[in-house]
């Protein structure tokens, strides 16, 4: 049996169903309740010495509280400025009400519509920070953008978070939203399974 993080299910999902697809160095940040990452280098998932590759919502930040315990869950670093929690009291702070993350992004980007992209922008300028650290020691071809948060900001906030990384790291990844339809981790679990049928189906011995 194999075990796989849902964060690296969605990537394999993404390489071989979604926007992915023929890209050998990519990463996929996924923002939902927490924040984690997927990396993959040469065309193959990177799981790093322990399995921990990919575990950025810890990451020390600007701006955020420096975690000494990171057996928190959800608490500190990247989390504290993009997990679900902190968009929320960002909105807040805003005069937007809402009662989830997701939520709380859609009317952001309402909001940035109408001509008051305050919001929108300063969750931009959090995830670009913390893409910026992730991008300048892997260098990707492509940054991908996952999770409840980021698909509800959609183009308007990819295109703000593209220009707000522009200006914080020196590779230029291309920047894209996830293409995979319904659940990517799901996606990247059959995908797994349909490999591991397949080698055992027509592995000679």
């Amino acid at each position: 049996m194999a075990v796989e993080n849902d964060v690296n299910l969605a990537a394999i999902a993404e390489q071989r169903l979604g926007a992915a697809q023929g890209v050998q160095d990519f990463v996929l940040l996924w923002v939902e309740d927490g924040v984690g990452a997927a990396v993959v280098l040469a065309g193959r998932l990177h799981r790093g010495h322990t399995g921990g590759a990919g575990e950025v919502g810890y990451m020390p930040l600007p701006g955020a509280p420096l975690l000494r315990n990171v057996r928190r869950e959800n608490s500190g670093g990247f989390q504290q400025l993009a997990g679900a929690p902190a968009v929320l009291a960002l909105a807040r702070e805003h005069g937007i009400s809402a009662r989830t993350a997701p939520e709380a992004v859609t009317a952001a980007v309402t909001a940035a519509e109408g001509g008051d992209a305050t919001v929108l922008t300063a969750l931009a300028r959090r995830l670009a920070t913390g893409l910026a650290a992730i991008v300048a020691v892997v260098d990707p071809e492509l940054v991908l953008l996952s999770g409840d948060i980021p698909l509800s900001g959609g183009e308007a906030l990819r295109a703000l978070v593209q220009e707000e990384l522009t200006g914080l790291a020196v590779p230029r990844p291309r920047l894209a939203l996830s293409t995979v339809q319904g659940s990517p981790v799901v996606a990247g679990a059959l995908q797994i399974a349909l490999t591991t049928a397949r080698e055992s189906v027509f592995t000679t011995y």
